[in-house]
């Protein structure tokens, strides 16, 4: 008997590492961060709107437009997911300039994804990308 539960304790002692280390794996990979963001704020927001600049400038018969704006489009998502909801962020004059910015480009992905941004809106998210990297570089 006693052999029994000497194989019975091995038995369970072998079941609760595979089930922690399981555990341990599914949570490492449910935990990473595929927009790619550092969670530094202003190092995220001006490589965000750097991005963005740079995926506006594409012209209309670029092929790597559409892939280009899919990226963009992840890059907005995540950003406003990870920031948004931080009151130590969100009541900032440089986030709420990146918001409007990015609500703009993404309301225009949403509506016409396969056209290019017009120039009017290219010229006014890039400025207001720019205002916002100065302004989240100076700490407002």
């Amino acid at each position: 008997m006693a052999a029994l539960f000497l194989s019975f304790q091995r038995w369970a002692a072998r079941a609760a590492l595979a089930l922690g280390l399981c555990l341990s794996l599914m949570l490492s990979a449910c935990g990473a961060d595929s927009t790619g963001l550092s969670g530094n704020y202003v190092e995220d927001t001006v490589a965000v709107a750097d991005a963005l600049i740079t995926t506006v400038a594409i012209s209309a018969d670029d092929p790597g437009r559409s892939e280009a704006e899919s990226r963009a489009r992840g890059l907005i998502n995540g950003y406003m997911a990870r920031y948004r909801p931080q009151s130590a962020v969100n009541g900032l004059a440089s986030f709420t300039t990146m918001q409007t910015a990015l609500n703009s480009l993404a309301g225009h992905y949403a509506n016409y994804p396969n056209r290019p941004v017009p120039e009017l809106l290219k010229e006014r998210v890039s400025k207001e990308l720019r205002k916002a990297e100065t302004a989240a570089s100076r700490g407002a």
